[in-house]
């Protein structure tokens, strides 16, 4: 299960009602933040969820509507006495801007361990998940991230009582740990029926479309897509700032076959990006023009 909030919508200036775009998801008891924008630890605090939890922080870019509440978050984190590491991961330089930013916050009771992404594709497994970056195409360096939590097959018990193995040895079994037994070794294989459909997550902002962004995107249970515009006459100005309009999103998340879309970092100049929703819906039925703290908790299908 992954529980998911989009903490903020807005992109490039905050708005009284629309803070800048960051997405935090809990899974087992950790926190996983990405990209962290001007007011995003008093978007945490309304939602009613954790600072000191949080132990991964990636950031998509080095554009000041991004970051720029890093310093107050840290500093938020730190008085409330954390002290594991947090890690970091980012564009290469990660290292040199967020220390520079914590000039303001220089003491912390926690280590940040950064991972810095030079490669177009990266793969970390991390608090139990796959953590994919991938670089899009925006002015500056870029990437996108998907979160998947993979799920194991059954546990077959017929199987496990015809191999003559004790109950006592079954869970080990079921959490892919070996067993020795009278001089014979049992492996999860042994027991386990086919991996089932695990849970994924894709999230995007900053980028024109690309290819990449479909294949991180495929069949995801939840495809987080920036819709920085929705006027069709603002194609011309998304090319040359390397945004993405609405009706781009969907057709996006529409390649992808991804399950559900959330659109997200909307224009200053857009107030009510909702008045595009039908013609949206005529190109993706399932997409959702999202508003600040939406909300969701992904589940495994059975």
């Amino acid at each position: 299960m992954l529980d998911i909030c989009l903490l903020g919508t807005g992109g490039m200036m905050p708005l009284p009602y629309r803070a800048l775009t960051s997405l935090m998801v809990r899974y087992n008891g950790s926190n996983i933040l990405i990209d962290c924008g001007e007011g995003t630890q008093n978007q945490i605090r309304l939602q009613g969820w954790s600072f000191k939890n949080i132990d991964l922080l990636c950031i998509t870019h080095f554009h000041a509507d991004h970051i720029s509440g890093l310093p107050g978050l840290l500093l938020t984190m730190g008085n409330a006495e954390r002290t594991e590491p947090l890690t970091m991961i980012g564009p290469k330089g990660l290292a040199k801007v967020v220390n520079s930013l914590r000039v303001i916050a220089p003491e912390l009771p926690f280590d940040i361990e950064f991972i810095e992404l030079e490669e177009p594709e990266s793969t970390f497994e991390l608090l139990g998940l796959r953590i994919n970056a991938y670089r899009v195409n925006h002015r500056v360096t870029c990437y996108g991230y998907s979160i998947e939590l993979d799920r194991a097959g059954k546990f077959d018990a017929e199987r496990a009582r015809a191999l003559g193995l004790p109950v006592q040895n079954w869970n080990l079994l079921q959490h892919g740990e070996t067993v020795e037994f009278e001089g014979k070794t049992y492996t999860p294989d042994m027991v386990m029926g086919a991996p089932r459909k695990g849970l994924k997550l894709a999230y995007c902002t900053d980028t024109r479309p690309c290819d990449v962004i479909v294949k991180y995107a495929e069949d995801a249970d939840l495809f987080i897509c920036e819709g920085m515009y929705g006027e069709p006459d603002k194609i011309a100005k998304a090319k040359e700032h390397k945004h993405m309009t609405m009706q781009e999103a969907c057709e996006l998340s529409v390649r992808a076959k991804a399950k559900r879309l959330w659109l997200t970092h909307y224009s200053p100049a857009t107030a009510k990006p909702k008045v595009f929703l039908d013609v949206l819906k005529s190109i993706c039925p399932e997409v959702w023009i999202c508003k600040d703290r939406t909300e969701l908790e992904l589940t495994f299908e059975d």
